[in-house]
């Protein structure tokens, strides 16, 4: 069937008829939609892809937001490596420092928890022989070493104290425990050398190994003889909240 025809002029310049059949004119039509056809094909790909890619997508800012509600939920563990000042002495169970603080935490909805291994009467020689079983069962991200106190009470070597300190300090970044340290003052009837030459040893210690310190963890409560006990060394449940405080906001500055 003929359905239509072109008009062309050959080379002597005649005109010439070229027959247009259904067949050539259907190849003549598909020749001009094809380029239309291969982009409304190439947009159905894209729309499919990016249809699957949107839910992936999705699915992957899920995960990720969980991973980090995960991380941001891990409990930390922080020991505290102490003496008689927070293992409670002469207090009842549940008053110390340490136990107030953990109550404090647990109502703030903190996840942290804190493990008392203080000892009373414990020095710091004593501590750097513990301290390594006391990682090994623990297993904690932070260790506290609140200890020094009975060292200067009993008028021992300065140098020695440092050294246990150091021992202390090396012992916990060994284990991948992050250490910081309680500093203590000593009453002024030990004499001005002695007194500041033991503060010093805690200022050096953290100095030295980069270790966070809380210069003087029971302060605010020095001078008041009604927040310690008859023995007017220990504090006593009246103080406790205020040394709790002293030290959580120590800690939260940490963590």
């Amino acid at each position: 069937m003929v359905v239509g025809a072109t008009v062309t002029v050959n080379d002597n310049g005649d005109e010439a008829m070229k027959i247009l059949t259904c067949e050539t004119a259907r190849a003549a039509v598909r020749g001009l939609r094809a380029p239309c056809s291969d982009r409304i094909e190439r947009r159905k790909v894209a729309s499919r892809r990016a249809f699957l890619r949107a839910p992936l997508l999705a699915l992957c800012a899920a995960l990720a937001v969980t991973s980090m509600s995960g991380r941001s939920a891990e409990k930390t563990t922080i020991l505290v490596l102490g003496d008689s000042l927070s293992s409670g002495y002469g207090l009842d169970g549940g008053q110390s420092w340490v136990d107030v603080l953990a109550r404090d935490f647990a109502a703030r909805g903190l996840p942290v928890e804190l493990v008392n291994d203080s000892i009373s009467g414990d020095t710091t020689a004593g501590g750097a022989a513990r301290l390594p079983d006391a990682l090994r069962r623990i297993r904690p991200d932070w260790v506290l070493i609140e200890l020094g106190g009975n060292d200067g009470l009993r008028g021992q070597s300065l140098g020695a104290m440092k050294l246990n300190l150091q021992r202390m300090v090396e012992a916990a970044r060994a284990a991948g425990v992050r250490p910081a340290l309680l500093g203590m003052r000593l009453p002024p009837n030990y004499g001005e050398r002695y007194t500041r030459g033991f503060e010093r040893v805690y200022s050096e210690v953290a100095a030295d190994a980069a270790v966070p310190l809380l210069p003087f963890f029971i302060r605010g409560i020095e001078d008041d003889l009604r927040l310690f006990l008859p023995d007017r060394i220990h504090p006593n449940a009246a103080a406790q909240p205020i040394i709790a405080r002293t030290v959580g906001e120590f800690l939260r500055g940490l963590l």
